[in-house]
């Protein structure tokens, strides 16, 4: 990574650059979708084997997209809660149709 990343507004733009492609953003959103439910599970059964099974569908996903699609290195490992944070953000923009703006302003096609 060679720009320089000082705050979360620097972040952000990075973010959506590294998940350029939409197959990685789709492949983020099933795992995000199918981490979201197993957390609902996790609330209404109380079974604490959901909250695993949440974190590995989510970044399972995830890390699919970035060494098959992207064939970049995630994030996370430098930037955890950022990149949790943004997954979730270019998640819900998505779903509301507020990413393109985004993109646009990331410089991303």
């Amino acid at each position: 990574m060679t720009e320089q990343i000082e705050s979360y507004r620097d972040f952000w733009p990075y973010y959506l650059r590294e998940h350029r492609r939409r197959t990685t953003r789709v492949l983020h959103y099933i795992g995000t979708t199918i981490g979201l439910a197993f957390v609902v599970a996790l609330v209404v059964t109380g079974n604490p084997w959901y909250l695993p099974i949440a974190l590995v569908a989510g970044y399972l996903f995830a890390w699919i997209s970035y060494f098959a699609v992207e064939k970049n290195k995630p994030a996370t490992f430098r930037f955890l809660f950022w990149s949790l944070a943004s997954d979730f953000r270019m998640y819900f923009l998505a779903l509301f149709g507020r990413l393109p703006r985004d993109l646009d302003a990331a410089g991303v096609q």
